[in-house]
């Protein structure tokens, strides 16, 4: 793959007359917190059909899963392809979908990815039948908002291994007492998945317990949900904590209702999937950043006049707009590279997904932060839409993994071969 396809030039094409339509006018609101993100964003999916295409793969997912484990191998065949993650539309089209989204405002991506992907692609890797039935319906038209919780105070970058939040086996279920922090839609997540440690009791050191994944919804006794954060960039995203005091869980809130985890006994290697889908998908937010920046700063050179003539006359603007070009086509073709792997049935590895955050990230940064030297005193101006893509491009330099926890996944990866 080395350009878009036609279908999606026409997806980008119509997104953009949405976002023109519905989102721009809003622009201020929503970067200020004042209006969730989360009506705009299901006008949006109603808008496309994807809440419709979203339900029908689902429903096609689970009735082949539920022929399966009838014995119906004839009718449990199923397509591949899209994935009720990314609500039946293909990958490429989803990637697509985040870049524009990015480019106008990146918290409603960040927003939309947390909800209809990491909380539902980890509730349908790892849920039994009866578990996706109860959640899913409702969290991959955006009809419910999902979070997805393994963040703690003191733990962000040793996630696993620091994490304090403690379930504890009660009679049939579990109790559970912590703290999370930093959650995308926390404030107003409907179904939560939530990583926390076992302790049983045996006296295994804190680092080496498992790690279960439980699934939490609104208004369960001793579950809070802190106020939205001020935030430097991404206002469009609320971000808050999560609360556990003394929570009681049944044993249908353990994804999977086992503490079996085979291999996996810390139970990482399901939050690594989460990181790996997570850290390609900052390349597409980062995409559209720099493809935003770069649009800007073309038309200001084109028209911002210095000396009598226009400023992208002079060498070294040509430079900056340059250098964005560049920045611009690499992160592209690392997401066509990572779409034709995963069509190619060899998708990435943590390292390689870490790879693709670790300089998209940066590349993004240093994109929007050009841009705003390019427009002087005027790119400082929250008039100026360079300076909201400045502060919302430095958030992806720190979370899906901070970008020197990023250095060392690639090292990792290298040091392994």
């Amino acid at each position: 793959m080395y350009e878009w396809s036609a279908d999606d030039l026409m997806v980008r094409d119509a997104l953009r007359a949405f976002i023109d339509k519905e989102i721009r006018p809003n622009s201020d609101e929503l970067e200020s917190g004042q209006l969730p993100p989360y009506d705009i964003l299901r006008k949006l999916l109603s808008t496309f059909g994807v809440d419709q295409m979203a339900e029908a793969a689902l429903a096609k997912e689970l009735a082949a899963e539920e022929a399966r484990a009838a014995g119906d191998t004839a009718g449990s065949e199923s397509e591949g392809g899209a994935s009720a993650g990314s609500g039946g539309m293909s990958q490429s089209t989803f990637i697509m979908l985040n870049c524009e989204l990015s480019s106008v405002s990146l918290g409603l991506v960040t927003s939309l990815g947390v909800s209809m992907g990491l909380t539902v692609s980890t509730i349908r890797s790892r849920g039994t039948l009866a578990q996706k039935k109860r959640w899913l319906p409702g969290l991959v038209s955006m009809g419910k908002v999902g979070a997805w919780a393994i963040t703690e105070p003191d733990s962000g970058s040793d996630a696993l291994g620091g994490m304090k939040t403690t379930v504890r086996r009660d009679g049939d279920g579990y109790i559970l007492n912590g703290q999370k922090t930093f959650i995308t839609n926390g404030p107003y997540a409907d179904t939560a998945v939530v990583f926390a440690k076992l302790d049983d009791g045996s006296g295994t050191p804190p680092r080496e317990r498992k790690v279960l994944t439980f699934v939490l919804e609104k208004g369960m006794p001793g579950f809070t949900q802190g106020a939205p954060f001020k935030k430097m960039g991404i206002m469009s995203s609320p971000t808050g904590e999560f609360f556990f005091d003394n929570v009681r869980l049944t044993r249908d809130n353990l994804l999977g209702e086992t503490e079996d985890l085979g291999k996996d006994s810390r139970g990482g290697e399901g939050a690594k999937a989460g990181f790996t889908a997570e850290r390609i998908g900052i390349a597409s937010m980062a995409l559209g950043v720099i493809q935003e920046a770069l649009r800007l700063s073309v038309d200001y050179a084109n028209t911002r006049t210095l000396w009598g003539k226009e400023i992208g006359q002079f060498q070294l603007i040509q430079l900056k707009l340059a250098e964005m070009e560049v920045a611009r086509i690499n992160v592209q073709n690392m997401l066509f590279n990572a779409i034709e792997r995963t069509k190619a049935g060899k998708p990435l590895s943590l390292a390689e997904a870490s790879a693709m955050k670790l300089y998209s990230s940066r590349a993004a940064t240093d994109v929007a932060m050009e841009a705003v030297q390019l427009f002087g005193g005027n790119g400082y101006m929250a008039e100026y839409r360079v300076e909201q893509l400045a502060r919302d491009a430095k958030s992806l330099m720190i979370y899906a993994g901070s970008n020197e926890i990023q250095v060392t996944h690639v090292a990792k990866g290298l040091l392994a071969r």
